[in-house]
């Protein structure tokens, strides 16, 4: 395997040399194998290797954002900001728009669901955009940022209709998303929700960290039931508070909190977020240039380690991305990236290894 096909950034050949020979022990040693992540080398998973960049699949051309969510029809549903969605586009460009996917990462078919209730219109922070999705027993809910801060949306009929919260975040969450587990939430650890977002008001800040919320799963629609993460006891048990503003972090790097996705990798046991780095040198931003990170945690609090980790990808990262748990194997080790680099639905085979 090449240099080139690992990975364009200079973090990405030295997995190359792990490839070539080099001890995963050392690797683990060298805590600089990640130049400027915020956390340690994860041991656990030692090496990314990438699909070559000219694999990668590219729909849905004109619209970014992309949250996903694999609900209890086997299909995945995602919502896409700025643009048309899939091929037929829809006639106007929407601001929140959504979109049902079904099939695999390399043969899926994606297609646009319209809906009165749920659809916004207006560009850029002037118009609500989905930053979070999850489908629960048959349910499907919605983050919505950009609507001061973020919002709740849910719906029982596959995202034809849409229902709002009479509430909001006004205190942080400027861009929060949803933890995904399996098909309609299989496989959860608990009979709790999992809301992460950067710490601001607005999703075009970044912050010094990032913060979590819960919510018993059946009570996500009552801003009262949910509880912010403070920190953990002497034990490294969690402590919540109703209170958000004795919100704690849940994750730090300073400056760099941005947007994000997380979902749990069934077969590694492990809590996978990526976390998109807010720098650009393209005016058009992340999408056509920049750099991110994929941390693990064992809990969905932590304590996380780096996976990957780059200043410069390949290709832009996109805005937002994630890991759909769909597309994971049965032993988590390949996964598939979905990130809305080249403002498209991207999709990037990664295989993770291990010792």
């Amino acid at each position: 395997m090449t240099r080139t096909e690992m990975c364009g950034s200079k973090m990405c050949g030295i997995l190359v040399l792990a490839f070539a020979g080099v001890t995963f022990a050392v690797e683990v040693q060298d805590r600089d194998r990640w130049p400027g992540a915020p956390y340690p080398p994860s041991e656990l998973i030692q090496a990314v290797e990438w699909s070559p960049a000219d694999t990668v699949i590219r729909k849905a051309d004109g619209s970014d954002n992309w949250p996903i969510t694999w609900a209890d029809d086997d299909h995945l549903y995602t919502a896409y900001g700025d643009g048309w969605g899939f091929v037929p586009k829809v006639d106007k460009k929407l601001s929140l728009g959504f979109a049902r996917v079904a099939g695999g990462p390399v043969d899926f078919v994606g297609v646009n669901i319209r809906t009165e209730t749920g659809e916004r219109q207006g560009d850029d922070r002037r118009g609500p955009k989905a930053s979070g999705m999850l489908c629960v027993d048959g349910v499907l809910y919605m983050l919505v940022r950009n609507t001061g801060n973020s919002q709740v949306a849910w719906s029982e009929d596959h995202a034809r209709t849409w229902r709002w919260s009479d509430w909001k975040f006004e205190t942080s969450f400027g861009v929060p998303t949803f933890l995904n587990f399996g098909k309609n939430y299989a496989g959860a650890r608990d009979d709790y929700v999992y809301v992460y977002s950067n710490d601001h008001d607005s999703a075009y800040e970044a912050g010094d960290r990032m913060v979590m919320a819960r919510v018993p799963k059946d009570r996500i629609r009552e801003r009262d039931a949910y509880e912010f993460f403070r920190g953990l006891d002497g034990q490294s048990q969690p402590l919540w508070t109703g209170d958000i503003r004795d919100r704690g972090a849940v994750f730090v790097h300073p400056g760099r909190c941005y947007r994000s996705g997380i979902s749990y990798n069934a077969g590694l046991k492990r809590y996978l977020w990526c976390q998109i780095l807010p720098e650009s040198t393209d005016s058009r931003g992340p999408r056509y240039q920049g750099g991110f990170g994929i941390y693990e945690a064992p809990e969905p609090w932590g304590p996380w380690h780096t996976v990957f980790f780059t200043e410069t990808w390949d290709m832009g990262p996109g805005e937002s991305g994630s890991l759909p748990t769909k597309w994971m194997s049965e032993d988590g080790r390949t996964c598939h990236l979905l990130f809305s680099g080249n403002d498209c639905f991207s999709v990037r085979k990664l295989t993770l290894h291990g010792k």
